[in-house]
């Protein structure tokens, strides 16, 4: 993958203009930061040499003056809603982050369930966490949510809220993924601060739409296919484009939204310091973007992953069409059909040829290497010991794992745990593949390239069992499959 994103300059210009946003404000910033604090997966796709965890270290520079609130929407918790990327629900989520500030030095405060109306998941998961001893804050939804403005702004909308009790100046606002609520959660706490006579303010951190880029460019409408499942829309920012005659590109959320933010500064300030969405932004990834068309061609790979992923589920029965047009619209604006991954054609083109489940890897150096499903190895296992061949310069007819190695195997799955495929699936062959380089230096080099793999391409014919995607996702493998179910069943 050619790398497009400078990093390093992304983490010094990103801390210290959040550090001037936090002197314009007096006692209180509220930071609601989007996406991925860490885990960033999506970003660093789209934005080849994006670290996953970049924005967590350009935080940890502020850390002594930062504490952490989380927010989960209660519905997240009632629907078992997870995270595409680490396949793990919200409200797991929300422990493992805590953990995970906790481990690297953040301090969590507390967290937020928002849209709470007792939903008994929601209540659970908040005892649960209590328990924990953590504490907990319920906001509510609001009627007349987001246009009515003097409701919404009253005791009966964001005063029916709890008040989040915070005890440093720069208070971060995350969640684990988008549609939770973080920016009412933030401005009902500029609500609630007025009232206490603290004088809060309110920024946003957003890593996508990229404000400074064209509203079609590539890395904007990834977004929008990221997000279909939300409906989110990228848009001209209307009322910067009004107050300053300049382009720039938000979403439909924040425009929304913009009106109820405004009429809470009035009511707290008399005036509202910021013009428009793009002004309470605070994102500076635009401006580390050294290789337009490297993250370009990025952004429309990760488009066309994404489109494969609402097929896949569509097959699975999940009501997915809605998305599945609006991806192929987003794939019309990008000028790209699924023939533009190259692993996709080579897959689709074996299997065609050979009339069994294939699979394709595109490496580094530009390499394609395929593979077939044969009695002894599904064609996802047959591809990762191909691709090891290759990176390790070991003959393609050498064996990493003896063939009397196989037997006991399959007579374990087939006699002793009930499978009726007697294949090897890609977990089963790395753990042999890691018991043979015990003794043979061909499957030792060849476990030594593991993580070579990492960031490479892959296209199946065939949909994967869980156990095949849970290891492509250890490997960081980049997997789309045809929706096509496996034995058609």
């Amino acid at each position: 993958m050619k790398i497009g994103f400078d990093n390093e300059k992304y983490l010094k210009i990103q801390s210290e203009y959040i550090k001037e946003r936090i002197g314009k404000f007096g006692d209180k910033l509220y930071l609601e930061f989007g996406g991925k604090l860490f885990d960033d997966f999506h970003a660093s796709r789209v934005l080849p040499g994006f670290a996953p965890d970049s924005k967590l270290k350009m935080l940890l520079q502020l850390s002594e003056q930062a504490e952490v609130v989380i927010v989960i929407g209660a519905d997240a918790i009632e629907k078992n809603k997870k995270r595409e990327d680490l396949g793990i629900t919200y409200d797991k989520d929300v422990l493992r982050l805590i953990e995970e500030y906790r481990s690297v030095g953040l301090y969590v405060g507390s967290v937020v369930v928002t849209m709470y109306s007792g939903q008994p998941a929601a209540a659970a998961f908040k005892e649960k966490l209590e328990n924990k001893g953590i504490k907990v804050y319920r906001h509510y939804a609001i009627e007349g949510y987001p246009t009515n403005v003097a409701h919404i702004v009253s005791d009966e909308g964001f005063g029916k809220n709890d008040y989040v009790e915070t005890t440093r100046p720069l208070v971060v606002i995350t969640a684990p993924g988008p549609g939770s609520g973080k920016m009412a959660t933030c401005l009902s706490q500029l609500y609630h601060e007025n009232k206490r006579g603290i004088k809060a303010g309110y920024a946003k951190f957003e890593t996508f739409p990229v404000w400074n880029l064209p509203l079609k460019h590539p890395v904007n409408l990834a977004y929008e296919a990221a997000t279909a499942d939300l409906n989110d829309l990228n848009m001209i920012d209307p009322f910067h484009l009004e107050a300053y005659g300049e382009t720039t590109v938000n979403y439909n959320r924040d425009i929304e939204i913009f009106p109820v933010l405004n009429g809470v500064f009035e009511e707290i300030y008399g005036e509202n310091p910021y013009k428009s969405p793009t002004d309470m932004g605070v994102n500076m990834v635009g401006n580390c973007i050294f290789d337009d068309e490297a993250v370009s061609e990025a952004s429309r790979m990760e488009i066309i992953r994404r489109y494969y992923k609402a097929l896949n589920a569509l097959s699975l029965g999940e009501d997915v069409k809605n998305q599945i047009y609006k991806m192929e619209l987003l794939m019309k604006q990008a000028k790209i059909t699924t023939d533009d991954r190259k692993v996709t054609v080579a897959a689709k083109e074996r299997a065609a040829d050979l009339g069994v489940p294939t699979a394709a890897i595109e490496l580094y150096d530009g390499t394609i290497i395929t593979s077939k499903t044969s009695e002894l190895l599904g064609a996802s296992a047959a591809l990762l010991l191909n691709a090891l061949k290759y990176l390790g310069g070991i003959d393609d007819e050498a064996h990493l794992i003896a063939p009397n190695a196989f037997e006991p195997i399959q007579a374990l799955k087939t006699s002793y745990l009930g499978s009726k495929n007697p294949r090897l699936h890609s977990d089963e062959v790395l753990i042999a593949l890691a018991l043979s380089a015990l003794n043979d230096e061909n499957a030792k080099k060849a476990m030594e390239q593991l993580p070579k793999l990492s960031g490479c391409q892959v296209h199946t014919s065939d949909m994967l069992t869980d156990v095949d995607i849970k290891t492509f996702k250890k490997l960081n493998v980049d997997l789309t499959s045809e929706p096509v179910l496996i034995d058609g069943k």
